[in-house]
């Protein structure tokens, strides 16, 4: 199968490498500079450092402008690039006739007074003739690069898409589930990022492990209560792209969300954790979106919004902290 992975970062250049051996992958990158230095060196230090490229994996430095073109050479195009790049790289492909998945997680800034937008929202406003879907679920990387076993969830409502995504993806150290819940695996992927913050922020004040327990199990409920809200099916949030990627990226060290989180117990600024990270963590840039969306539908999230008070600097640490447990009581169906 040829595949074409649009972007260049850490998740498209371990996907390159752990599909490689099996199909014709073409690896886009929107900087030439970035382009001709993969091509040379063999290697992404700056974002997947120590990971070698297998000779089979082209690089195509194309313009942005020339990506349907490239696409319509191609079976498969996963695009790679941040949440912020979706749309202008769906708008770029759409009408081309291979199915298009994207690897992004979060919600899209909101702009000219409408909602942030999920993927597959995004989708339908700009390119409403691909074939789309999402590969998503809990996955670092890093460990997907090395062959370390993990296991995806490949979402769409096409069937053709899903079935085409575990036939490129699905090999000896990756396993790929279909799941045509779409919305549900992408608010997962979404959320589980503000989630993690939250986390973060838990484990570097030093609270222990109940308290980091009793975030990911009441983050969980807040994320189905938002899922439901949004038309996805409750057992999603179960699954892999729900419970499990909220594990792994509340837990993980290797999490830049949950980075961001311990960052801010120690006392750094918001763009002191940034800059330290030298990474984009979605969850920052979608926490808010998450909570204006949740309260346009009347869904209580009280740790996605003591997040977001956090990062606007109008709470600190451990006031945030003493925000939700100070809340009043109440059964546990109720939030």
């Amino acid at each position: 199968m040829k595949v074409a992975i649009l972007g260049a970062g850490a998740w498209g250049t371990a996907l390159a490498v752990s599909i490689a051996g099996r199909h014709e992958v073409s690896l886009w990158s929107r900087d030439p500079a970035q382009a001709a230095g993969l091509s040379a060196s063999r290697r992404n230090e700056r974002y997947l450092p120590g990971i070698d490229l297998p000779v089979s994996v082209s690089i195509a430095a194309t313009p942005a402008g020339g990506l349907r073109a490239l696409a319509d050479t191609h079976e498969l195009v996963i695009v790679a690039t941040p949440m912020s790049g979706l749309r202008g790289v769906l708008a770029a492909l759409d009408g081309c006739a291979a199915p298009v998945a994207w690897l992004c997680k979060g919600f899209e800034e909101p702009a000219g007074g409408s909602p942030g937008l999920l993927g597959h929202e995004i989708r339908a406003a700009v390119a409403p003739r691909l074939m789309a879907g999402v590969l998503s679920g809990p996955s670092f990387a890093q460990e997907v690069a090395q062959g370390r076993p993990t296991a995806l969830v490949a979402a769409s409502e096409h069937a053709q898409v899903r079935d085409l995504l575990v036939a490129a993806v699905h090999g000896p150290s990756v396993r790929v589930y279909g799941n045509d819940d779409i919305a549900g695996v992408e608010i997962g992927g979404a959320v589980k990022n503000v989630l993690a913050i939250a986390t973060g922020l838990c484990d570097g004040l030093g609270l222990g492990l109940n308290a980091r327990a009793a975030l990911i199990t009441r983050g969980l409920a807040e994320m189905t209560r938002l899922g439901l809200a949004l038309g996805a099916r409750a057992e999603t949030f179960m699954g892999l792209s729900g419970l499990g990627d909220l594990v792994l990226t509340a837990t993980g060290d290797l999490s830049r969300n949950r980075r961001i989180g311990l960052l801010l117990a120690r006392g750094d600024s918001l763009p002191q954790a940034l800059q330290s990270l030298g990474h984009v963590a979605e969850g920052v840039y979608c926490a808010r979106t998450v909570v204006q969306r949740a309260q346009r539908l009347g869904v209580d999230m009280p740790i996605a919004r003591s997040v977001v008070a956090l990062l606007d600097g109008r709470l600190s640490p451990a006031d945030a902290v003493a925000d939700l447990m100070g809340r009043e009581a109440r059964t546990e169906s109720e939030g």
